[in-house]
């Protein structure tokens, strides 16, 4: 049987059900339950196929080392690796960006809520000393 291309490539597909280099010399498995949540989440089955939840993780797997090895191509020229080389990356897929803009200034505020909650944990914590020794004398 010939192949569209006119012969048959050493290579596997990106769609292949074959493992990739990376997928292969990695622990597999890992994200597995996640995994199968977000699919429910998105529509499937509540217990889907352990073959489409592998298959899942190898595209997601290899999709985030792709996106981290351009990442650090564009940070090196810098000499370090940033968050603006991510999203200069995702800039044209409109969604991807907003979502982690909008990841990002969640982080940043609960940054700031736990910098205040410490502050002010640490303000109650001197004034129920400075009460215990008052009560003390």
């Amino acid at each position: 049987m010939s192949t569209a291309g006119g012969g048959s490539s050493s290579k596997p597909r990106a769609a292949s059900s074959q493992p990739s280099e990376t997928s292969s010399k990695r622990k597999r498995g890992v994200f597995q339950k996640e995994l199968q949540h977000m699919m429910y989440g998105f529509g499937d089955d509540p217990n889907p196929l352990p073959e489409s939840v592998a298959l899942m993780e190898d595209i997601i797997v290899e999709y985030v080392t792709e996106l981290v090895h351009k990442a650090q191509d564009i940070g090196s020229q810098r000499g370090k690796l940033s968050v603006e080389d991510f999203l200069y990356l995702i800039r044209k897929d409109l969604p991807k960006l907003n979502r982690c803009t909008e990841l990002l200034s969640m982080n940043e505020e609960l940054k700031q809520a736990r910098k205040v909650f410490e502050s002010d944990e640490e303000k109650l914590r001197k004034v129920f000393e400075v009460d215990n020794q008052l009560n003390d004398e």
